[in-house]
């Protein structure tokens, strides 16, 4: 049976030219970047050259990257380590309600341990509501974390806006990019953004490595002590061969692919749209490029995915981080969706590898799926 991948906000399939610019780094220049002979010279300028191509993805300064293991620990990183190096001004942070887990659950722990955490709401289709988050800021708030785009339903948040919002109100302000990054324009020039997380393997680079934006003069307090490592705000010896695939993903990411994507993704929703009683979440237009997250009545998702995996096309229900619980999707009852509607959702996220033949394959077999379970539904 051809196996066919559509759950590429998951992970993605690591490209053949990432492969190919690690394994030197494996088998030959294998040495520690902190190490003053030959070998570590040459890991830590191969280190300092892979940071520079992320940094100019980004219109950034190369001494604003910090590595780290993946969008999780940049997440971690981001919200713990500023408030705690800045809570002396105050200790309100504010989250939306619909982050991903290394956000929400990052700010649980700084809840837990005395701060003042905001959960701010959103609207049916997954945006922040401004608002709310005027409201919401006080003079004791020190950070606004506001994801860019949803990876669950793809909504993109007009992070601009909050940007400056929260830079005239003098508070920090960091989004969780890994599902956006070289997907969406992300210009530290243009866009006050203070923190930015990002990660490889959401881009066709390697699992394992991730890195954080903090720009120049941002505080932030280390999570890993040991050496002095990325300027003393991430200690551990870097793994050089996992940066060099992160760059290299970054280096070869393509806009034309973004539009091509995005044709198959548009395709996608117009097709699945046509089955009765099917819905999408998030919003139409504003959302990623390779996301469609639909919903369909008197279906449970967990009972179409397996149907679809038995015909060979992988899928999700939602975040990949908690989709071996069986309880609804916090970003969907969020957004307002019952519990029985946020069961019965369905998840297709694309690549550039992804092909129209796979598509239309998904689309063919979709209706015939939805109809069989209907039929045995007690919903």
């Amino acid at each position: 049976m051809k196996r066919i991948y559509l759950d590429n906000a998951a992970t993605t399939r690591v490209d053949q030219r990432v492969v190919d610019a690690m394994t030197p780094f494996f088998l030959e220049s294998y040495g520690n970047a902190s190490s003053l002979h030959y070998f570590g010279r040459e890991a830590n300028e191969t280190l300092e050259k892979s940071r520079e191509t992320i940094a100019k993805a980004l219109n950034a300064n190369a001494g604003e990257i910090v590595f780290t293991s993946g969008g999780s620990e940049a997440d971690n990183l981001a919200l713990i380590g500023s408030a705690m190096a800045n809570k002396k001004k105050g200790r309100r942070v504010i989250v939306s309600s619909i982050e991903h887990p290394a956000v929400y659950n990052a700010a649980q722990f700084l809840k837990n341990n005395g701060f003042d955490v905001v959960f701010l709401p959103v609207d049916g289709k997954a945006f922040v509501k401004m608002g709310g988050l005027r409201k919401a800021i006080t003079p004791e708030t020190i950070l606004v974390s506001v994801m860019h785009a949803n990876n669950e339903v793809g909504t993109i948040q007009p992070i601009v806006e909050i940007a400056e919002l929260c830079r005239a109100k003098g508070v920090l302000f960091h989004t969780d990019a890994v599902q956006s990054f070289t997907k969406e324009k992300l210009d530290m020039r243009d866009i006050p953004v203070d923190l930015v997380s990002l990660s490889s393997h959401k881009i066709h680079g390697p699992k394992g490595v991730g890195a954080l934006f903090v720009r120049n003069g941002v505080k932030i307090q280390p999570l890993i002590y040991g050496g002095p490592h990325e300027n003393k705000m991430r200690a551990g010896t870097e793994n050089i061969a996992g940066i060099v695939g992160f760059a290299k993903a970054v280096e070869i990411a393509k806009q034309g692919e973004i539009a091509a994507m995005r044709r198959l993704r548009d395709r996608l929703i117009k097709c699945v749209l046509e089955i009765p009683q099917s819905h999408l979440n998030g919003d139409g237009r504003r959302r990623l490029c390779n996301n469609a997250h639909f919903r369909f009545d008197r279906i449970e998702g967990e009972a179409l995915l397996l149907k679809l995996d038995d015909r060979g096309i992988a899928a999700s229900t939602g975040s990949a981080c908690s989709s071996k619980s069986l309880s609804p999707s916090r970003v969907l009852l969020a957004m307002g969706l019952t519990h029985v509607q946020a069961h019965g959702s369905l998840r297709l996220s694309l690549s550039r590898f992804t092909t129209q033949k796979e598509v239309d394959y998904a689309v063919e077999l979709l209706p015939g799926i939805v109809e069989e379970l209907r039929a045995i539904s007690a919903l």
